[in-house]
């Protein structure tokens, strides 16, 4: 498992916790975290066209100011119940190593600064989600995080040929 983000010094030259960055969301009763330096942009849900033979995580394409981006749905992604979308549903644009797509999340939380040292490698046994995707879980005040691995999360391969 990559758990480089883990490992970088958690302690700065000035012997500060070095600070994360991340950008939180739900998906259901779950809070997720992912990198703040993927992500682009948050945006509402807009149409989005399907795509003939896309993997069935796969929602379809969109095109976000000229450029046509494949959409990710991440409760199709982890298996699980897929629900109707609503006024807080978003499409988190995401860059994974220079491509482009968005990942559909019921609604954006907040943006957090963690201290690294907040953040542990996932549970040995983990249910539900594949913890092959969990880069770790931050421990919160009243509340755990899972921190998204996205390139794992995402075939990259598999979903920019849609496009």
């Amino acid at each position: 498992m990559d758990t480089e983000v883990l490992k970088q010094s958690d302690v700065s030259a000035d012997g500060t916790t070095e600070l994360l960055q991340l950008v939180s969301f739900n998906i259901g009763t779950e809070e997720f975290g992912v990198d703040i330096l993927k992500v682009q942009e948050i945006n509402r849900m807009v149409e989005i066209t399907k795509v003939p033979q896309a993997p069935a995580y796969v929602e379809g394409v969109i095109n976000l100011r000229g450029k046509v981006i494949p959409i990710i749905d991440l409760r199709k992604r982890f298996n699980l119940e897929v629900k109707e979308h609503d006024k807080n549903t978003r499409i988190v644009v995401v860059d994974i190593g220079g491509n482009i797509m968005g990942m559909i999340v019921d609604a954006v939380s907040e943006v957090l600064r963690l201290p690294s040292d907040t953040i542990e490698p996932p549970p040995e046994l983990v249910t539900g989600i594949n913890s092959e995707y969990i880069k770790g879980v931050a421990k919160l005040e009243d509340r755990l995080l899972i921190f998204l691995d996205l390139s794992k999360v995402i075939d990259v391969s598999e979903v920019a040929a849609l496009v």
